[in-house]
């Protein structure tokens, strides 16, 4: 399929969803995850003012720099590592196709 990648996101029970995602809509990787219902609140609407679509990249792949904005925010959040994103962050793009993020624990 024309204008599409595949990402495989494990949830945090450790399930992989392996998904077809759009490049060619302007999404990012919370809305992928909110639209095929995995456990992302997305509260802040993907403003990376809330935290709420943490994950973690795990396979290598070459990625934007993180915005000040994104970094401020990952500052704040619970469970941050070193391969810690904002998934509103990760806009859908053909650079990554194979892509791999895990959901971030849910702080208190």
């Amino acid at each position: 399929m024309d204008n599409t990648i595949r990402v495989s996101i494990i949830d945090r029970e450790g399930k992989l969803h392996e998904l077809d995602a759009p490049t060619d809509m302007g999404m990012n990787m919370m809305e992928l995850c909110k639209s095929a219902e995995l456990p992302v609140e997305g509260t802040c609407g993907g403003m990376a003012m809330c935290a709420s679509c943490h994950m973690y990249v795990e396979s290598a792949r070459s990625l934007p720099e993180k915005s000040d904005d994104e970094e401020d925010m990952l500052d704040e959040a619970f469970f941050v590592e070193d391969n810690s994103r904002l998934g509103c962050q990760l806009h859908l793009t053909n650079e990554l196709d194979g892509l791999t993020v895990k959901l971030a624990p849910v702080g208190d």
